[in-house]
């Protein structure tokens, strides 16, 4: 464990110097308040483009708080995720292809701590960028348009962010042996992947971790929503066994064929 918190604090470290805990969070910050602020502001933002048929503005409705809400979280799997599969696929191939993974590897460091250490830095990215993005977006939520539960924004988000999380994970699996373009275009992919399978045949796919979209959704439209305990339990199996594999991965290709 000792190993693990001293490369944990190089690779947070290394964000603090690469600003990373500054442009990602001000990223998902930005992206949380442009939603409540749109859909406020939606006929103001239309007269002022011109060409808008007499009559359509004066049918709009400004959407409910909760709806606003998840689709500001909703933001985050398209923008967001796009973010951080770009900051976690030079993770691993990073040290592979520059070689100093060989050179950390040989001090007492396991590649099962290095990988941990580094999905523990990111997870902390993470933490920080989605609970500042979502309290902004709520902030105006529930000044502009109407109150919300910050119990229910907290359960919502916390969901939003395990499915991020697993995204997260599989990218750092492909960098592990992928070169970082690679990894993030694979990453990404997968991701959309599981999200269309989900879309596409909800009953075979209802209890991957591609159904925390619809339980964040639900504990803010839904007042509570139920809770799955197939999502939930399987995005943690789905993290582990993507650290598992990335481990044993790099301890078998060190360096780059």
């Amino acid at each position: 464990m000792r190993s693990v918190w001293i490369f944990y604090q190089k690779e947070m470290l290394e964000a603090v110097r690469s600003y990373r805990l500054i442009w990602i969070p001000v990223v998902f910050i930005l992206l949380g308040i442009m939603q409540p602020l749109t859909a406020y502001y939606m006929p103001e933002i239309l007269g002022a483009a011109g060409n808008v048929p007499p009559g359509m503005l004066e049918n709009y409705e400004v959407p409910s708080a909760a709806a606003v809400m998840v689709q500001a979280l909703g933001q985050y799997s398209t923008i967001g995720m796009l973010v951080l599969a770009l900051i976690t696929m030079n993770s691993i191939s990073g040290e592979r292809y520059s070689g100093s993974a060989e050179m950390v590897l040989v001090r007492p460091l396991t590649p099962l701590a290095m990988v941990v250490a580094k999905w523990a830095a990111l997870l902390t990215v993470l933490m920080l960028a989605l609970g500042l993005g979502a309290s902004g977006a709520a902030y105006y939520v529930m000044e502009l348009i109407g109150p919300l539960s910050w119990g229910g924004i907290s359960a919502a988000a916390g969901l939003y962010g395990l499915w991020l999380m697993c995204a997260v994970s599989l990218t750092l699996l492909f960098s592990a042996f992928l070169r970082a373009t690679a990894a993030a275009f694979l990453g990404l992919l997968s991701a959309v992947a599981f999200s269309l399978a989900h879309s596409l045949l909800p009953a075979w796919f209802d209890w991957t971790p591609a159904a925390l979209p619809g339980l964040s959704a639900a504990m803010l439209l839904e007042d509570g929503g139920a809770l799955r305990l197939g999502p939930l339990l399987s995005a943690p199996l789905f993290i582990i066994s993507c650290i598992a594999s990335a481990a044993l991965l790099l301890r078998r290709k060190q360096l780059p064929g």
